[in-house]
């Protein structure tokens, strides 16, 4: 299994979870992101996620190879959706599999900030109002402690694939 997966249609997160189930870990530590109904101030009807697929892919895998490494996390998954969401609708899952709680709590964290900010996923949303635009991540594009990209070749990745 592929620890990064892009998808075009729904995907099941207790499957996902269930995967990195291990019986060396205690700690088992997830993240859902789902399309909510607004952003800045404007109602949001629905949205489109669009990936350069291999760049994303390989991006993904690096970051959760980077957060192996940096957590001594065992498993690590992250699944994201492409695509037109209605509001409600699974669009990113995290999951962490650890010998301790403290390391999936800091490597879920790691993986969604990083995967936001550098993962080649691009979103536009549909507003009320009739309008329509591709969205930043403002957040994230000003974080300090994203400037530094992870990594890209840790000395050791400790996660089972």
């Amino acid at each position: 299994m592929n620890r990064f997966s892009l998808h075009e249609t729904a995907f099941d997160p207790q499957r996902l979870l269930e995967a990195l189930r291990h019986p060396s870990c205690e700690g088992y530590v997830t993240f859902e992101g789902t399309v909510r109904d607004h952003n800045e101030g404007r109602a949001v009807r629905r949205l489109e996620y669009e990936a350069f697929a291999p760049l994303a892919l390989r991006e993904g895998e690096r970051i959760l190879a980077a957060a192996c490494a940096r957590f001594a996390v065992e498993h690590v998954h992250c699944a994201h959706r492409t695509g037109a969401l209605e509001i409600g609708e699974l669009a990113v899952w995290v999951g962490v599999a650890a010998k301790h709680r403290g390391e999936a709590f800091d490597a879920c964290r790691y993986i969604i900030d990083h995967v936001k900010h550098s993962v080649p996923i691009w979103k536009k949303e549909y507003y009320g109002d009739g309008d329509s635009g591709w969205v930043n991540c403002e957040h994230c594009a000003t974080a300090p402690e994203l400037r530094a990209a992870p990594d890209p070749h840790p000395a050791h990745d400790t996660c089972s694939s």
